[in-house]
């Protein structure tokens, strides 16, 4: 089976956002796992995670779309350009946009705009094999911590806090590199800043706007974030 294209909207107009929301709700293998109104925004959600279509306004407050092509770097996402200028399309092609799409535009020119980037994406790399083990290490020791022990991750700037039983570890790297080395199978990002372990979520509770309150069997009480909602329920039913 083929793996859902992953896309981030940014648009800093909410009727904007709410249009692209859903001409990507239209169409079969796309997820939408970010909507940022701003350039800051955006280009945080892409350090957060794995993102292979962007569909990105220029103009922005706090960073422009060229902005956020340059905070992603050369392995970022496709991107598509949605705007009401003409005038800044050369530049997009510059910098490696797929298409550039100028508002207004209708679903079969997002459709053609999509094709053109799917066709620009690469080949998804090899799964990077998964760890059982973190060494995790202090000024006086290292502690190994059994992957299977962890109930949640939380992120701590450029460290994790790992929640294992009654213990806690500070593992000196950052969400995204531990949730690339975690098996998706059985760890699933429930929001930016925290990791779950599956197989320890005992409840889910409607919250607001989209958001649950994701209940551990360990007594946890954590937010999950309507972003991430989809791939949760989807790690839930493979590992049940």
């Amino acid at each position: 089976m083929t793996a859902p294209i992953r896309v981030l909207i940014a648009d800093d107009e909410p009727l904007a956002r709410r249009r692209l929301r859903a001409l990507v709700a239209q169409e079969p293998g796309l997820t939408l796992v970010a909507e940022c109104a701003t350039g800051r925004a955006a280009a945080a959600a892409l350090r957060a995670q794995r993102v292979d279509l962007a569909f990105l306004d220029v103009a922005m407050p706090e960073g422009d779309g060229f902005d956020v092509v340059r905070a992603a770097g050369p392995g970022g996402p496709a991107v598509v350009f949605v705007t009401a200028y003409d005038r800044y399309a050369p530049r997009a092609f510059d910098v490696g946009a797929a298409d550039y799409l100028l508002k207004p535009f209708d679903a079969a020119r997002f459709r053609e705009a999509l094709h053109r980037a799917c066709a620009r994406r690469r080949p998804a790399p090899a799964a990077a094999p998964t760890t059982d083990r973190l060494a995790v290490r202090s000024a006086s020791h290292v502690t190994v911590v059994r992957v299977e022990d962890i109930d949640h991750a939380e992120a701590c700037g450029n460290y994790v806090r790992l929640h294992c039983g009654g213990q806690r570890h500070l593992l000196r790297e950052t969400m995204r590199a531990l949730e690339a080395r975690l098996d998706p199978r059985r760890f699933a990002r429930i929001h930016r800043c925290c990791l779950v372990n599956v197989d320890r979520v005992r409840e889910m509770h409607p919250l607001f706007h989209g958001d649950w309150l994701v209940v551990l069997s360990t007594g946890a009480r954590l937010t999950l974030s309507r972003t991430y909602r989809e791939r949760v329920q989807q790690v839930l039913g493979a590992a049940r």
